[in-house]
């Protein structure tokens, strides 16, 4: 989708804080960080919302790289949130799938 942010940032259009890249997503540093490390897994398939996702495997992906960056940005151990917000009231902003990573904090609960 052209006017998509993510899909720029995924395409390479728009530069990003890269940390992670394959060829069925990306992840970049969130430019409004939440937490000490906040980064923002992307598929590269323009999805808008989680229920639009329909291949298991995309999303075990996305699992699967949160987890690897969280074991090499050193927050495994200690403990991290991963966040997915999917439509307006949940406090979704871009309309483009995307994962949080967030950790190097205590985290507070209930969230929101």
């Amino acid at each position: 989708m052209e006017d998509c942010i993510f899909c720029g940032l995924a395409s390479g259009r728009i530069e990003c804080a890269k940390v992670y890249e394959d060829d069925k997503a990306i992840a970049f540093r969130d430019i409004n960080p939440q937490a000490p490390v906040h980064i923002l897994i992307v598929p590269k398939k323009h999805l808008v919302k989680l229920h639009d996702a329909k291949d298991p495997l995309l999303l075990g992906g996305l699992m699967e790289i949160a987890s690897k960056l969280a074991v090499g940005e050193g927050i495994a151990e200690t403990g991290y949130r991963v966040v997915i917000n999917t439509g307006r009231d949940a406090g979704q902003s871009v309309e483009h799938l995307h994962v949080h990573l967030l950790g190097g904090r205590n985290m507070k609960w209930p969230p929101g």
